[in-house]
């Protein structure tokens, strides 16, 4: 079975839950005291989808503004981009705007972009209602889907509505072990998580 690195960013304000949702998925872990990411923090995971295994190669991002002038090394060649907003901060959902025009403008043609609403746990107090930001993740064809990284609801669905997207490959790359492996780009890291 093939193995194919698919370099994954996440994106979106400071204290939305990226890190959360990374280490839901690849810990099956929650931290309710989880410090702000500094610069990006990387894991990897690898999941079966159909012949292939991907390998995600995940750079959680920081969500401060200083750090924003950063997050082109990290979408830069990236298969997907997942951009977080929290349900119940409707500035959220306004900085996902701006992440997502950036993306669209200097990110690869390619990129697979994924729109998560996060902390579903805490609808009681929902402020982005969940058809707006459905039909704004149809108007740009982005994948869309709610979850709670507290719950660990949708967030393997996330992933693996992701992996869907991502075109199989062609069978003459798959001799070639190379064509289709990401590079490793040396960044600032934080490897802290959960």
């Amino acid at each position: 079975m093939a193995i194919r690195e698919l370099k994954i960013c996440l994106l979106g304000d400071t204290g939305v839950g990226k890190s959360s949702i990374v280490c839901r998925f690849v810990q099956d872990q929650f931290d309710h005291n989880i410090s702000p990411t500094i610069g990006a923090s990387f894991l990897t995971k690898t999941v079966p989808c159909g012949n292939e295994l991907h390998k995600f190669l995940i750079w959680d991002t920081a969500g401060q503004e200083r750090f924003h002038s950063l997050a082109p090394m990290y979408y830069r060649g990236s298969a997907a981009a997942v951009v977080v907003y929290d349900i119940t901060k409707l500035d959220s959902f306004q900085t996902l705007k701006k992440w997502v025009k950036e993306l669209k403008e200097y990110g690869p043609e390619d990129i697979v972009v994924a729109i998560a609403g996060n902390k579903t746990d805490l609808g009681d107090i929902r402020e982005v209602p969940m058809k707006e930001a459905k039909e704004f993740a149809e108007s740009i064809a982005a994948i869309f889907i709610e979850t709670s990284a507290k719950s660990a609801i949708n967030v393997e669905e996330l992933f693996k509505k992701i992996s869907r997207q991502i075109p199989p490959l062609d069978p003459q790359d798959v001799e070639s072990n190379d064509s289709f492996k990401l590079s490793r780009q040396p960044l600032p890291l934080n490897r802290r998580c959960c």
